[in-house]
C-alpha cells in the first residue's frame, strides 16, 4: 500500500506513520463479544481488547473497520479478566484486575517489591450510540499502601472493507494517511480508491503523560497498534481513577479540504468535535421498542431466557437507513450487518406475530429500492427485490456489483409473501394500496424474467461474471447437486422457490380480492393452479419418494436430498398425499442430526457435517420446515424440531441461536458444534424463536376481517404452559392463555378488544 508522504506538523500536533500490515482474513469468531447500534457494532475479546488477529475485531461502521486494534494494558501487563458481558446488545462492562507486576525499580521506598495480583479493580464500561463509541476505564487501589499505577492503549485503524476481513484480496488499496496525534486525541486517516475520506477520531477526558509511535521493543508492548499512549496515576488506597474516550468516525469527499498553507490541515478537520447524542436517546428507543412487541411468557424459564435474547436481537440488529428516517433489519454481525432483501424479509415474516412493524418497514424499504432496469452487471432487471446492498469503498469504487446486487432469485417472490401475511396480521389496505404497484411489478418479474426460458418455473443464472453462482438462500458454489454430487449448471430451478412464487400468487390474488381486482385474482389463483401441477410433474423423484432440489439447465433433476424440499411444507404447494413422504423423509437419521434438519443429507458424495450449506445446520431452515409440518398435521414433528432447536440453545452464549452451526450427530456430538464463522447475532436466527411459538400455539391472523384463529394449537412435553400478552390482529389486542393437560392443549382468552373474534379449533 503506497503511504502519503507526512505534511509538516503544526505547532500542537505529531504525524506519524502507521505501520501497514496485511489484513488478516477472519476464520474463527469464537469468544467475541458484540455490541451494536444503529449502523455501528463493535467486535472484541472477552478483556474488550481488539486484536487484528483471525477473528475480525474491530469497530465497524459503513462497511469497513473503523478501529483495528485497542489494547489495554496495566502496568505493561495484560489485565486478569474477572467477568465480561456484552448482554446489553449497546453496551457492556467487564471487570478486570492486575496480574502480578514488578513495581518501578526507581521506587525508593519498596525497590525489591512486586504488586501483588488483584490489588487494582479495573472496570471497563463502554456504549454504543450509533455514532460514538463510548469507554471509561475506572481503576481502583484496593493495596494498603500508595501505588503508581499506570495504564497504555495501544490503538491502528486500517479501513479495511468488510470483504477484505473476510478474506477478499484486492490488488490495490487506498492511501493510509500518516496519523496526527496529541496527547488528548488522535486522528487516523484513509483516502479510498472510491475517493472518500475516511477518518477515526478519538478524544481522552485527560492528556495522556506519554503519547507516540508504538515501539516494539518495549517492555509491555502488544506490538499490534500503530500507535501508544500512556498514563500514570499515583493512587492512594481506596483512591478511583477514571479515565473516558469517546470515538467516532467522518466520511468526507475528496478533496475533503484544501490545507493551510503550511500543509497541514486545520484543526476543525483534523479533530473536529465528536457528535452530540442524548444520554438517554439509545434507552428510550429500547423502552419504545418494549412497549410494541407482544409479550410471551412461559413456564420454562430457559425458553423464556432464549425468547428474550431473540427478541433482544432483533431489536439490535435494526439499521438506520438508507432513506431518511427509514430502518430495517441487518441479516447478521459481523459479515452482514446491512440490508439483505431475503434475510430481511423471512426474519420479519417470523417476527409477524410479535412485531408487525418490522415487517411493514422491510415491505418498505425493499420497495423503495425496486429495480427499475435492466443492468447485468449487477443482476438487476425491472421489479427485482435486491439481494445486497453495500456502502464500503469495494461497492462504492465498483470492485463488487453491491450498490445494490440484485442476485438473488428468491427475494421478490419472498417480498410479494410478506406484503400478503403483513396484511394478514395488520389488516392495512393503505399499506397494500401504496405498495401495490411495486406488488405488480414483482409479479411482473416473476413472469418475464424469472421464468426466462418461459417452461413456467422461475430459474436463475448469473449475468455478471462477478456475481453469485448460485442465487437461493443456499448460495454457496458447491450447495446444489444431483446424486451423483455433480453441481447443478444454471439456469437453475430451485424446487423452494417454485413453492414461494406458488404461495406469492395464491397471496396476491386474496389482495386483489379485496382490492375489486377480480379478474386479477382469478388469473393468478389459475397460474398457481398450474404451477403445482407442473411442479409435481417436474420436481417429484419416485423411488426418492422426495423432490429434488432443483432442476438444471437441462431440466434434469439435481436429486440430492437436501431440506429445500421442507420449505414446500411451508408454502403449501406440496400436494396432500405426498406431504407426509416429504415428512418422513425430512425427518430420517441422514436429514434429522438431533439438534435440527441437516441442509444437505450425510452419506451422500458432497456432505459436509461442517460445510455451509452441505450438511451444516441452519435454525431458520429447521424453523420453515416446522411451520410446514405443523400446516400438513403433523404437529409431533414439529415440535420434536423446535425442542431439539431450543435445546441447541442452552449451549451458546447468552441463549442466542446463530446463523448455524455445524451438522454432526447427536449420538456423535453431545453438544452442538459453532461454526467458526457463523454470524451471531442473526437476524433470520432470532426470528426462528417465534415462528416457532406461531407453529406451536396455531396462530393463524384474519385482521381484515377482525378474527384470530387458533388453529390446533399443540405445546411439547417440555413446556406447560404459555401466556402471551398484548397479541396484536389489526387494529384489536388479546391477551391468550394455552396451557397443556391430559395429552393435549387448551386456549384461554384472557382478554380481548371489541372488534376481535378468536375462534378456537383444537
Amino acid at each position: 500500500m503506497a503511504v502519503k508522504p507526512a505534511p509538516s506538523p503544526g505547532p500542537d500536533t505529531r504525524f506519524l506513520e502507521p505501520v501497514v500490515r496485511p489484513i488478516v482474513k477472519a476464520t474463527d469468531l469464537g469468544n467475541v463479544q458484540v455490541l451494536k447500534q444503529g449502523n455501528q457494532y463493535l467486535l472484541t475479546d472477552q478483556f474488550g481488547d481488539v486484536h487484528p488477529d483471525a477473528r475480525g475485531l474491530g469497530l465497524y461502521h459503513g462497511d469497513t473497520r473503523r478501529l483495528s486494534c485497542s489494547i489495554l494494558r496495566v502496568g505493561g501487563e495484560r489485565p486478569v479478566l474477572l467477568q465480561g458481558s456484552a448482554g446489553g446488545n449497546y453496551r457492556g462492562s467487564i471487570q478486570l484486575t492486575n496480574p502480578r507486576m514488578e513495581r518501578n525499580p526507581r521506587d525508593k521506598v519498596r525497590p525489591e517489591e512486586a504488586l501483588e495480583t488483584q490489588k487494582v479493580g479495573i472496570g471497563r464500561h463502554r456504549t454504543l450510540t450509533g455514532e460514538v463509541l463510548e469507554e471509561r476505564v475506572r481503576l481502583v487501589n484496593y493495596a494498603e499502601a500508595e501505588e503508581d499505577v499506570s495504564l497504555e492503549l495501544e490503538l491502528a485503524a486500517d479501513a479495511a472493507d468488510i470483504f477484505e476481513v473476510r478474506g477478499w484480496t484486492r490488488p490495490e488499496r487506498g492511501l493510509q494517511l500518516p496519523i496526527a496525534l496529541r496527547p488528548d486525541r488522535v486522528t487516523f486517516r484513509y483516502d479510498g480508491l472510491d475517493r472518500m475520506r475516511r477518518a477515526t477520531h478519538v478524544r481522552f477526558t485527560e492528556p495522556a503523560g506519554e503519547a507516540g509511535p508504538v515501539d516494539p521493543e518495549a517492555a509491555g508492548s502488544a506490538n499490534a497498534g500503530w500507535i501508544r499512549l500512556a498514563w500514570t496515576w499515583h493512587l492512594a488506597p481506596g483512591e478511583a481513577r477514571e479515565l473516558g474516550w469517546v470515538v467516532w468516525t467522518t466520511d468526507e469527499p475528496l478533496p475533503a479540504v484544501v490545507p493551510t498553507a503550511s500543509g497541514v490541515e486545520p484543526d476543525d478537520v483534523l479533530f473536529p468535535p465528536p457528535p452530540r447524542v442524548a444520554d438517554d436517546a439509545v434507552a428510550a428507543s429500547y423502552h419504545a421498542w418494549s412497549r410494541g412487541i407482544a409479550e410471551l411468557r412461559t413456564d420454562n424459564e430457559l425458553f423464556n431466557l432464549a425468547i428474550s435474547r431473540s427478541a433482544g436481537d432483533l431489536r439490535l440488529l435494526l439499521n438506520d437507513g438508507p432513506g431518511p428516517g427509514e430502518r430495517y433489519l441487518a441479516a447478521g454481525v459481523p459479515w452482514f450487518a446491512t440490508l439483505f432483501g431475503r434475510d430481511s424479509i423471512l426474519a420479519s415474516l417470523q417476527a409477524l406475530c410479535v412485531r408487525p412493524q418490522l415487517a411493514v418497514e422491510t415491505l418498505e424499504v425493499l420497495a423503495a429500492l425496486q429495480a427499475t432496469d435492466e443492468d447485468p452487471a449487477r443482476d438487476a432487471e425491472p421489479g427485482k427485490i435486491l439481494h445486497e446492498l453495500r456502502t464500503g469503498e469495494m461497492a462504492r469504487d465498483g470492485e463488487i456489483p453491491h450498490r445494490p446486487y440484485y442476485g438473488s432469485v428468491d427475494s421478490t417472490p419472498l417480498w410479494l409473501i410478506l406484503l400478503g401475511a403483513t396484511f394478514d396480521w395488520t389488516g392495512d389496505r393503505e399499506l397494500v394500496d401504496r405498495l401495490w404497484p411495486n406488488a405488480l411489478r414483482a409479479l411482473e418479474w416473476i413472469d418475464r424474467y424469472g421464468d426466462r426460458d418461459g417452461d413456467g418455473f422461475v430459474e436463475y443464472g448469473r449475468r455478471t461474471p462477478g456475481g453469485l453462482v448460485n442465487q437461493g438462500w443456499k448460495d454457496s458454489h458447491d450447495a446444489i447437486r444431483d446424486r451423483r454430487g455433480a453441481l447443478a449448471q444454471a439456469p437453475i430451478s430451485l424446487v423452494e422457490v417454485q413453492g414461494y412464487v406458488f404461495d406469492a400468487k395464491r397471496r396476491m390474488a386474496a389482495l386483489a380480492r379485496t382490492r375489486g381486482e377480480a379478474d386479477l385474482a382469478v388469473r393468478l389463483d389459475a397460474e398457481a393452479d398450474a404451477l403445482r401441477g407442473r411442479f409435481e410433474d417436474a420436481f417429484w423423484i419416485d423411488d426418492l419418494g422426495y423432490y429434488a432440489m432443483a432442476l438444471d439447465g437441462a431440466k434434469r433433476p439435481a436429486d440430492a436430498i437436501g431440506s429445500n424440499a421442507g420449505h414446500c411444507l411451508w408454502s403449501g404447494i406440496v400436494s396432500a398425499d405426498r406431504a407426509a413422504r416429504v415428512a418422513e423423509r425430512v425427518m430420517a437419521p441422514d436429514m434429522f442430526s438431533g439438534w435440527g434438519i441437516r441442509t444437505y443429507a450425510s452419506g451422500q458424495v458432497g456432505y459436509n457435517p461442517i460445510g455451509y450449506h452441505m450438511g451444516s445446520v441452519w435454525p431458520h431452515d429447521v424453523s420453515l420446515i416446522a411451520a410446514g409440518l405443523k400446516r400438513y398435521g403433523h404437529h409431533e414433528q414439529a415440535n420434536r424440531l423446535v425442542g431439539r432447536v431450543f435445546e441447541a440453545t442452552q449451549h451458546f452464549a447468552d441463549y442466542r441461536l446463530p446463523e448455524l452451526f455445524c451438522g454432526f450427530d447427536r449420538d456423535v456430538s453431545p453438544v452442538p458444534v459453532p461454526y467458526p464463522v457463523a454470524c451471531s447475532p442473526q437476524a433470520w436466527a432470532a426470528g426462528s424463536m417465534f415462528l416457532f411459538l406461531e407453529t406451536m400455539l396455531g396462530l393463524r391472523p384474519h385482521a381484515d376481517r377482525g378474527e384470530l384463529e387458533l388453529t390446533r394449537p399443540a405445546l411439547p412435553e417440555w413446556l406447560g404452559k404459555v401466556t402471551v400478552t398484548n397479541l396484536r390482529v389489526g387494529a384489536g389486542t388479546v391477551d391468550l392463555l394455552f396451557h397443556r393437560w391430559r395429552g393435549g392443549t387448551s386456549a384461554e382468552v384472557l382478554r380481548k378488544s371489541d372488534d376481535l373474534d378468536v375462534t378456537i379449533r383444537i
